[in-house]
């Protein structure tokens, strides 16, 4: 017969707190307007900028380290990309957002997600509008972005029609609901501009890169209106130190390639001959010197720019 398990002896309890953040209790809850019918608020969270110095160290207990130090840790970990410790904090948001844009949304897929669902509920009789100053035309160049605005006059008949457009199929809708038709069929024809609710629950290191592409000039501009909110309104007041890393790291620092770096110490060196070899073996220009369509020059004459180096396939009368 086997002997019973030795207990091993209790580890000494210690008390813990739970990391709160009185700048993000304020408005824990309290929705942000967000669009024409859209908000965002938080629900809940756990952790802190502490907590994130906390997993860093594997060690328990305030006041050994200098307020200081911890930014500093927070910001040695941010610009190494040392990121599981970023994990350790959590947020929980309530959503309320346009389909269109809640498809971009999902699309980032480590966060937990509880939608409204309309094959239970009836769908929300809410649906994003657009003002006549606000329709934007079609970007040249970018297939999937827009640049430039419709005059306000041909935007108020667009306006009209999609408000036609919204109130007849709302109407179409409900007249099927009434008719008893199953609400997972009645919605099919609904536009995607109906708002829908949603939880989301997410860790802030997949907080901060879902922002990183959704605040960036680039993402749509609907949104980025909920990105901003998100990342200047809320992470700012829950992990300021985090936050400011992030901002001076990620969001506003610049990403060299080596094709990048190559070409700029040829510049710094004043060696054309060895410039127009690099733009010609990355195929940035033709052997003839003629300008070939690339993104990855495009990407590196905006960093120019910022640096304010000269750029070598532009001449004096084609100022970049």
């Amino acid at each position: 017969m086997s002997e019973e398990p030795e207990v091993p002896e209790q580890i000494e309890a210690q008390h813990l707190d739970r990391p709160t953040v009185p700048e993000l209790d304020e408005f824990l809850g309290l929705p942000f307007k967000v669009l024409d019918d859209g908000f965002v608020r938080v629900v809940d969270y756990m952790g802190s900028d502490h907590s994130i110095v906390q997993a860093a160290r594997v060690s328990y207990g305030a006041g050994t380290r200098q307020v200081h130090q911890d930014r500093g840790l927070i910001r040695y970990l941010m610009r190494h990309q040392h990121t599981t410790p970023f994990e350790m904090c959590d947020i929980k948001f309530h959503l309320r957002v346009p389909m269109d844009c809640w498809r971009q949304w999902i699309r980032h897929r480590t966060a937990s997600v509880n939608e409204y669902s309309t094959r239970y509920s009836l769908a929300i009789d809410a649906a994003q509008t657009t003002p006549p100053d606000a329709w934007r035309f079609q970007a040249q160049g970018n297939r999937q972005g827009s640049g430039g605005f419709v005059d306000e006059t041909q935007g108020a008949r667009f306006s009209e029609k999609e408000q036609e457009l919204q109130e007849a199929a709302r109407s179409r809708y409900e007249e099927r609901i009434e008719a008893g038709i199953a609400r997972e069929q009645a919605r099919k024809d609904l536009p995607l501009s109906t708002y829908t609710e949603a939880y989301w629950k997410v860790n802030l290191l997949n907080l901060l890169r879902f922002l990183l592409l959704r605040m960036d000039d680039h993402a749509q501009w609907e949104i980025r209106q909920y990105a901003h909110i998100i990342g200047h309104r809320i992470v700012s007041a829950w992990c300021p130190v985090a936050w400011q890393a992030f901002l001076d790291y990620s969001v506003n620092a610049m990403q060299l390639t080596h094709l990048d770096w190559e070409i700029i110490r040829a510049i710094q060196a004043g060696d054309d001959k060895a410039i127009q070899d690099l733009l010609v073996e990355y195929r940035f220009v033709s052997k003839s010197g003629a300008l070939r369509r690339n993104r990855e020059r495009d990407e590196l004459e905006a960093k120019l720019q910022k640096l304010n180096i000269p750029i070598p396939w532009r001449s004096g009368d084609d100022p970049a």
